[in-house]
């Protein structure tokens, strides 16, 4: 093995110094584009967040007016839980290009109050009314209607 001059050393350790700030700079500016957005499922609470979770907008849409408060919160709870998911799972693909499967990565993970999008816990997406409606024809349907008591 042939010994590394001291200047050529310090040139490669400067290259690696300059490619890792640059990565910096790349991860910083497309974790600066994260954020993530939810809608209740009955579409009357809608929240966004940025990368780190927090509430960045709020809407609240006229169907809300009557309703009871403690409902009202736990939908726009339950949509910004949903919101910093989505918002994480951005969060844990750029730093997986960035740092690979690796200890920072699973510590990136770790502080995901809410975990992320994408961790094997989503829930399912609820049916749209259309996916729900029931289209078979009036003689099938009176014939064997559906359980409304379930």
């Amino acid at each position: 093995m042939e010994p590394i001059e001291p200047d050529q050393w310090l040139a490669q350790y400067g290259q690696k110094i300059e490619q890792a700030k640059h990565n910096a700079e790349q991860a910083k500016a497309q974790l600066g584009d994260v954020g993530g957005s939810a809608t209740s499922p009955d579409g009357l609470v809608t929240v966004s967040v940025n990368a780190s979770g927090a509430l960045t907008n709020l809407i609240l849409r006229p169907g809300l007016r009557g309703e009871d408060p403690e409902r009202i919160s736990g939908a726009i709870m339950t949509a910004v839980a949903q919101a910093q998911r989505n918002a994480a799972g951005q969060v844990v693909q750029i730093m997986t290009e960035f740092v690979g499967d690796s200890p920072a990565l699973d510590f990136v993970k770790a502080n995901m109050p809410n975990g992320y999008s994408g961790d094997g816990t989503d829930e399912a997406e609820p049916e749209s009314e259309l996916e729900r409606r029931d289209t078979r024809p009036d003689d099938e349907y009176f014939t064997n209607p559906p359980d409304v008591m379930a």
